[in-house]
């Protein structure tokens, strides 16, 4: 699947939550990333706290972007992500397309 072509929908369309199998075949899209207590989830690691801070503000411009926001965890030189569609009380797709993109993110 193509998740890091897709846009993330509307939050009034983006309601239909997945089921633990449509959440295990995406999350095969984003191997690094783990469903932990029903959230997606990924710890990334800077050489220094800037690192850190230039990697989450990348991710917050996206956000922005997409309309679709992670829970933030700073930790010096470590940051933690992580997703769950609020409105939804569930992962849904969004969740999985915004944890492709920010794998491109991480990588550059």
């Amino acid at each position: 699947m193509e998740l890091l072509k897709e846009k993330c929908e509307p939050r009034e369309k983006c309601l239909t939550p997945l089921s633990r199998e449509e959440s295990d075949a995406l999350l095969k899209d984003v191997p690094e990333w783990k469903i932990t207590d029903g959230r997606l989830q990924r710890e990334f690691k800077f050489k220094d706290f800037q690192g850190a801070m230039d990697f989450v503000n990348r991710v917050a411009r996206l956000a922005r972007e997409q309309d679709h926001h992670p829970d933030i965890h700073v930790f010096y030189n470590r940051v933690v992500l992580s997703f769950y569609t609020h409105k939804a009380n569930a992962l849904t797709k969004n969740d999985f397309i915004m944890a492709a993109k920010i794998k491109e993110i991480a990588q550059s």
